[in-house]
């Protein structure tokens, strides 16, 4: 069998050597000619247990239909997915791990099959930069097609989503609306399948991946159930098969400058804070340095040119309307790298070319922005030394500028308890510790507590501080990733009840108001607490996890 030129699967598939694997491809239903074309894997992320990712069958085999039009041979796996959404509480400890194992996995198999090319497809917040670090790693002509947004429900004739539960919640609580009305909101809120419709990192992370150049241009903002996406599909497995042929890989396209461009893109459109997590881990894998002062530089750079629920009545939805990620990049065009390649074979500015906004009321223009930074902040101080995150377009001007008491709650389910118990009050700085990525571990998300204080009408009055993270869908002085965690002795430990801290997010500051030696002296007589008992991943996890100023990366 004569060895086609140029296709690494043929260091395995011809010759003599190559008849044991070509013999058991065959029990798969490929043919001899099959398995002399370009193999493209497709990474397949559905399963049922995620909305976000339930439509994704139909969509790979538009995918395999593209790649057999263009003359590829299309071979499908899947890796895990996680919903955030649902994994809440306990079940959130293994969220953020999970990122690890599916790049991992996806790793695995393509270079154990050493296959031409890879379509990657993902929507939901660790399987997007999961497969991303993977890309990253192998290398290989890699596009992706990611799922798209899920339509709004319908709540009494106004548009609700996801993230106006978790706030009906807090309302109940605050007696503002009845378990019939919080009901009615959870029963209308998720209407079929797709991403959460907020701009949470699930979203954020699907416009990040469009805006770097991996994906077809109006995939990210393009409905899950959109009529157009079968068509996207077969385009992108179609474009696969092209970049194996132009011998396009992954880091011709996923350089220095189309990190900036995702990174821009992200803060602009006030995007999830996990972004900051994700891109830091990204780049170790492409081997670009990338730190917290990058993202704050960027911020301080690029204006905020439009928000989405919960900070704004809008959603991803309106944004498509708007345009989509091209309508952004028009707008951002001359903070750019206009240069940068991108999987359509073009550059970005030829794919922005002849572009604008179809919604002025979705996104604003760079000479009249929202705000003249973009939605997230890192802070450093005396309480985060090595830095902390803050999505600062979904803070109130209120609470820009915060002093309050500390209010300690030493895990997820402390603060829940203080919230539903009333012991919270306007001023008070609520303190979650241990929830960092080896102290969780796993860095849980704090998303329910945080729209639960917002549902109760506490969102401009008080703040919460953590070495957790937070969804990208949060709102209000909600402040995360603080560095270093409390589990291994960062100043977030020494905190006691009624100590003063300090937050100034328009001067980068995140303080504790006690003298060094006080807090000294506190750190002489602290002990890490006892966590709970580990086993299996989550153990290996929390012995080697970095800290979350590096990605919270293995």
């Amino acid at each position: 069998m004569e060895k086609p030129q140029n296709l690494r699967s043929q260091e395995m598939l011809s010759g003599i050597a190559g008849a044991y694997p070509r013999a058991l491809f065959k029990a798969v239903g490929l043919g001899r000619e099959d398995l002399r074309k370009p193999v493209i894997a497709i990474a397949n992320s559905w399963n049922e247990m995620l909305p976000g990712h339930f439509h994704f069958r139909a969509l790979a085999k538009s995918i395999k239909e593209g790649v057999l039009a263009a003359g590829g041979a299309p071979l499908e796996f899947n890796t895990i997915a996680i919903c955030d959404g649902i994994a809440q509480g306990p079940g959130m400890h293994w969220v953020l791990a999970s990122r690890e194992i599916i790049a991992a996995s996806v790793e695995l198999m393509v270079e154990a099959y050493q296959v031409d090319g890879l379509v990657c497809i993902c929507s939901c917040d660790k399987i997007v930069p999961g497969m991303l670090m993977a890309a990253a790693r192998l290398n290989i002509p890699t596009i992706f097609l990611t799922g798209g947004p899920m339509a709004k429900g319908s709540y009494r004739g106004q548009p609700i989503i996801l993230s106006d539960v978790k706030e009906a919640m807090g309302k109940v609580k605050a007696g503002r609306m009845t378990m019939e009305e919080l009901t009615e909101v959870e029963e209308s809120a998720c209407p079929g399948a797709g991403a959460c419709g907020f701009m949470g990192t699930a979203n954020t992370m699907c416009c990040f991946v469009e805006g770097v150049g991996l994906s077809l241009p109006g995939c990210a903002t393009m409905g899950a159930t959109d009529a157009r996406r079968p068509e996207l599909a077969r385009a992108t497995g179609a474009r696969a098969v092209e970049l194996v042929r132009a011998g396009i890989r992954t880091r011709e396209i996923l350089t220095g400058a189309a990190l900036e461009n995702g990174i821009r893109l992200a803060l602009s459109v006030g995007g999830s804070t996990n972004t900051v997590l994700h891109t830091l881990a990204l780049a170790r894998d492409l081997g670009l340095p990338l730190g917290l002062n990058d993202w704050d530089r960027l911020s301080q750079q690029t204006p905020l040119l439009a928000k989405f629920k919960p900070a704004s009545p809008l959603t991803v939805t309106d944004l498509d309307e708007a345009g989509g990620v091209t309508a952004v990049y028009s707008v951002l065009a001359p903070l750019l790298h206009l240069e940068a390649l991108t999987v359509t074979g073009r550059t970005v500015g030829e794919n922005i070319a002849g572009a604008g906004v179809l919604r002025q009321d979705v996104i604003h223009p760079l000479e009249a922005p929202l705000a003249p930074e973009g939605g997230v902040a890192v802070l450093y101080g005396s309480l985060a030394p090595q830095g902390a995150i803050v999505k600062q377009s979904a803070v109130s001007p209120a609470m820009l500028h915060h002093t309050g008491p500390a209010v300690i709650c030493e895990s997820e389910e402390a603060v829940r308890q203080r919230l539903m118990s009333g012991e919270v009050r306007a001023g008070d700085v609520l303190v979650i510790r241990y929830e960092g990525p080896r102290g969780g571990p796993g860095m849980r998300e704090l998303s329910i507590p945080a729209a639960m204080l917002v549902g109760m009408g506490l969102g401009d009055s008080v703040a919460m501080v953590t070495d957790g993270r937070y969804s990208g869908a949060t709102r209000g002085p909600c402040i995360g990733h603080v560095t270093p965690e409390a589990f291994m002795g960062g100043p977030l430990a020494l905190v006691q009840e009624g100590d003063l801290i300090e937050i100034d997010i328009p001067g980068r500051r995140l303080d504790v108001l006690v003298a060094a030696e006080e807090l000294e002296a506190r750190r002489r007589d602290w002990l890490p607490p006892a966590r709970m008992a580990l086993k299996g991943f989550l153990a290996h996890y929390a012995e080697h996890v970095s800290s979350a100023s590096l990605g919270a990366i293995l």
